[in-house]
């Protein structure tokens, strides 16, 4: 029989050494993280320096946008969100690890009893119990690990929304930069085209032009205005939409302008490997994993015994009605074992419930790391793309300059050039000069995009 007992004991515990492993990075995500990123965008595959690993203080030297976000740090209300959710988790953590300790009861009783009307008796005991769960199969062991993963998991969530506030910081500031600039442009714009309908308007009085150019460039001029109207609009949602991120009511944002801004000379993406310790979302999708994975174990340890030890003590002064006072010390201890044997299938169908959960929780892990590869490329592409479409509009900025000077010099003093050509001259030189802005803003703003694609401003 002892023998019997013996080879049941040996293989209840092989079957669940399982039970009591670490989480470890599963093997088959099935992603090749040496081919994230796209070769022709990597100059150097071997440099490991990450542009995402540079402090945000360092990125951003314009003061007002460092006020901004410092400012963002400590009022934006996703971010206390975040940094309460991980005090919560710290908590769950703190009543995990005290899950192994005995429980201790106090219950004191006091009463008052006559028996046949006779004198009342004083009873009282003060006793208490205590209780310890011994962990045999690892239920408690995982679910400390558990709560170990629930917490790495809010405080990556934590630093993914940092890193994005600051990148949704400085992308706005950039955007009412360009506004700003552009708004310059277009005011400055509309100043020359009312001069110009002002003359036409002259020169139709005196009939060197007729009526059609006057009605054309005063249209121009409408169109320009409303334009220049709507610019000035986004101009103020922007700043009410950076106020609401800063936590604080709309208001003006002090700010420099957007030639201030200084780029750095190089970016490099480092190895893909980085993607997956320096991203926040990367990290945090992991502990989520490894959270579902202790979770799994519980539910397995829960077809295996629980032993509980429990027992009691106390001083009480009534061990029997029938005597006055007799003062006594009680004593209880109680060992339980419980196995369970049939439980209508409930256990066999939390386990598979979380398995599904570790399963999907897999899933979101692969499909986090792919997208955080694309992100990267985007950028990179965003990046030189951005670079080549300013080359070519400051190109072009310059020969419409010339344009616009050449056909006003004609539409005044030749009879060879025509109101139209400077019309359209202007128009075309004004829409290049907003794109050179627009250029610009696309170089600060795809530069902050691949910041945070690797997984730069979470510290």
């Amino acid at each position: 029989m002892r023998k019997v007992i013996l080879f049941a004991l040996i293989a209840v515990m092989a079957s669940s050494c399982s039970i009591y492993r670490k989480y470890h990075r599963p093997e088959d995500i099935q992603v090749n993280t040496d081919s994230l990123y796209r070769a022709e965008l990597i100059a150097d595959p071997a440099d490991t320096s990450s542009f995402g690993s540079m402090p945000w203080e360092e990125l951003f030297t314009d003061p007002y946008l460092k006020n901004l976000i410092d400012s963002a740090l400590v009022n934006n209300t996703d971010l206390q969100t975040a940094i309460l959710r991980v005090e919560q988790a710290q908590a769950g953590l703190y009543s995990a690890k005290w899950a192994y300790s005995p429980s201790l009861n106090l219950s004191p009783q006091g009463s008052v009893s006559s028996i046949d009307g006779n004198k009342a008796t004083f009873g009282y005991n003060l006793g208490g119990a205590v209780s310890w769960d011994i962990d045999l199969f690892g239920s408690l062991l995982n679910a400390k690990r558990e709560a170990q993963a629930t917490l790495l998991q809010q405080d990556a969530y934590r630093q993914a929304v940092q890193s994005q506030i600051i990148a949704t910081v400085a992308t706005s500031y950039y955007a009412l930069l360009m506004m700003d600039e552009q708004v310059r442009i277009s005011d400055e714009s509309v100043v020359i085209w009312r001069e110009q309908v002002r003359t036409l308007e002259a020169q139709l009085r005196v009939g060197t032009v007729n009526e059609n150019a006057v009605t054309q460039a005063r249209a121009n001029l409408y169109g320009l205005e409303a334009s220049n109207a709507q610019l000035k609009q986004q101009q103020k949602e922007t700043e009410n939409a950076l106020c609401a991120l800063l936590g604080r009511v709309s208001g003006t944002i002090d700010r420099s302008t957007l030639a201030e801004q200084v780029l750095p000379e190089t970016v490099s993406a480092g190895i893909p490997l980085q993607l997956l310790s320096n991203r926040p979302d990367v990290y945090q999708t992991e502990m989520a994993l490894a959270a579902a994975y202790y979770t799994t174990n519980q539910a397995r340890s829960a077809f295996y015994p629980k032993l509980t030890l429990s027992g009691s003590a106390g001083w009480t002064n009534s061990l029997g009605q029938a005597v006055s006072n007799p003062a006594g010390v009680l004593l209880n201890a109680v060992a339980q074992l419980a196995q369970p044997i049939f439980n209508k299938g409930q256990l066999k169908a939390n386990l598979k419930v979380s398995k599904a959960e570790e399963e999907i929780a897999k899933l979101n892990y692969k499909q986090t790391i792919l997208n955080a590869g694309q992100e990267v490329n985007d950028a990179l592409f965003a990046i030189e793309t951005a670079g080549i479409m300013l080359e070519k509009h400051q190109a072009q900025c310059t020969d419409l300059e010339r344009t616009v000077q050449t056909a006003d010099l004609l539409y005044r003093k030749s009879a060879y050039g025509s109101y139209l050509e400077l019309l359209t001259a202007r128009q075309s030189l004004l829409n290049a000069q907003l794109s050179v802005v627009s250029d610009k803003y696309n170089q600060l703003a795809n530069t902050v995009t691949l910041y945070k694609a690797l997984g730069g401003g979470k510290d």
